[in-house]
C-alpha cells in the first residue's frame, strides 16, 4: 500500500534541496556578447582560420597545425604577453606551421580543484561566473585581436554558448570524450573538434564519439535569449583524432600511430591525427614534450602524412607552481609546460 509523504517530511526535504543548491542569475549568451561584441573583422577572421584549419586536417594544405599554449589561463596580463609573443613566432613560421593559441578556460578536476578562470577568476574557491564570463569573453576578443587562431576545451556545453564564436579549433578531453552531451554540441559546433583518446590510453571511445559527432542530433538545449529550447543539429565533418597516451602508456611512436590509423581507416573515419606532446604521452613531465615533438615531426617528414597536427603546453616560465599569494609571474599553476624559450627553440628547429 503506497503511503503519503508526511507534510513534514515534505517540507525537510524541500528545505535539504534548497541548502544544497543556489542560484545566481547570469546574463545570456546574447547579453554578453551584446556588451562584449566581436568586430566585423575578427567574425570574418575566426571563419578564415576555421577555414584554414579544416584545410590541413583535410590534406589539402600541407602545413602542420600546432596547438600551443597554457595549460590554463589564470593571469590574463600574462596571457596577453604570451599571445604577443606567438604572435610574432607564428607570422615567422606561417609556411610551414599555422600555429593556434591554447585559451584554455575550464580546467577538468579527476576529483576537485581549481576549475579554470571562467569559473573562479580570484581562484578564492567561492565561484564567480558573473565575473568569469566576462573576463573570459574580453580576454578572447583581446587575442583574436592579435589576429591569433585560438583553441580551447569544450568542458561545458552552455560555456561554448557564450565563447565559441571566438575559437577556431575546440578540444573535447579525454574525461568527456564518451559523453553523449558533447558529442551532441560538437555535432553543431562550427569548428574543427578534435576528439582526445580516453584516460586508459585507447581510442575506441574517440572513433565512436567522431562517428557520433558527425551525425545530425536532436537535444535539449538554451537559446542565445536564455530559454529552454531543442537543439537540431547537422552533424560536423571536421572532427579528429587527438593521441595523448593514458595511464602510464604514450602512443606517439610510429606503430601507435599506424594502428590508430588503420583502427579510423576502418571504421570509416578521417585519419587525421594530431598528437598531445603533453599528458600521458610526455609522463607529466614537461620538457619531454621537446623530443615528442622531433620524434613526431621525423615520422611526418619520412612520409606518414596522416599526421596533421602537434600539441604543446608552454607558457612564460617553464615548470609549474602551487597556486598561493606569490606566484611566479608566467608560470603554470596547473600542468608543466614549456617556458617560452624552450617553445620558441623547438618551433624554429622543426
Amino acid at each position: 500500500m503506497n503511503m503519503p509523504l508526511s507534510t513534514e517530511l515534505t517540507g525537510q526535504t524541500a528545505e535539504s534541496l534548497t541548502l544544497n543548491r543556489q542560484e545566481v542569475a547570469l546574463p545570456t549568451p546574447a547579453e554578453l556578447k551584446q556588451q562584449l561584441p566581436a568586430s566585423d573583422v575578427i567574425v570574418r577572421r575566426v571563419s578564415e582560420q576555421r577555414h584554414a584549419i579544416r584545410q590541413i586536417l583535410r590534406g589539402t594544405d600541407d602545413r602542420t597545425l600546432m596547438v600551443v599554449g597554457p595549460c590554463s589561463i589564470h593571469d590574463e596580463v600574462a596571457a596577453l604577453e604570451y599571445g604577443e609573443k606567438l604572435k610574432a613566432l607564428a607570422d615567422h613560421v606561417s609556411d610551414r606551421f599555422l600555429i593556434v593559441m591554447r585559451a584554455y578556460l575550464e580546467k577538468p578536476r579527476t576529483t576537485v580543484g581549481w576549475k579554470g578562470l571562467l569559473y573562479d577568476p580570484e581562484r578564492s574557491g567561492a565561484g564567480d561566473l558573473n565575473q568569469g564570463l566576462r573576463r573570459s569573453r574580453r580576454l578572447l576578443l583581446n587575442l583574436a585581436a592579435m589576429g591569433l587562431p585560438l583553441a580551447t576545451e569544450a568542458l561545458s556545453p552552455l560555456a561554448m554558448d557564450y565563447l565559441g564564436d571566438l575559437v577556431s579549433w575546440t578540444a573535447i578531453g579525454a574525461r568527456t570524450t564518451e559523453s553523449q552531451i558533447h558529442r551532441e554540441m560538437v555535432s553543431g559546433l562550427p569548428m574543427p573538434t578534435g576528439f582526445k583518446n580516453g584516460t586508459d590510453g585507447g581510442i575506441a571511445v574517440a572513433t565512436n564519439a567522431m562517428k557520433s559527432a558527425a551525425h545530425p542530433h536532436h537535444h535539449l538545449g538554451v537559446s542565445a535569449t536564455g530559454a529552454p529550447v531543442m537543439i537540431t543539429t547537422g552533424g560536423n565533418p571536421d572532427t579528429h583524432l587527438v593521441l595523448r597516451g593514458g595511464r602510464g602508456l604514450t602512443n606517439y611512436d610510429a606503430g601507435s600511430i599506424d594502428q590508430a590509423i588503420s583502427a579510423l581507416a576502418n571504421a570509416g573515419l578521417s585519419t587525421a591525427v594530431m598528437v598531445d606532446c603533453s599528458h600521458d604521452n610526455a609522463c607529466k613531465q614537461a620538457e619531454r614534450q621537446l623530443g615528442i615533438a622531433r620524434d613526431v615531426m621525423a615520422q611526418r617528414r619520412a612520409g606518414n602524412h596522416h599526421i596533421r597536427g602537434l600539441m604543446l603546453e608552454s607558457f612564460l616560465q617553464p615548470g609549474r607552481q602551487d597556486d598561493g599569494e606569490d606566484l611566479r609571474y608566467g608560470c603554470s599553476i596547473t600542468d608543466p609546460c614549456l617556458g617560452w624559450a624552450q617553445t620558441e627553440a623547438l618551433i624554429r628547429s622543426l
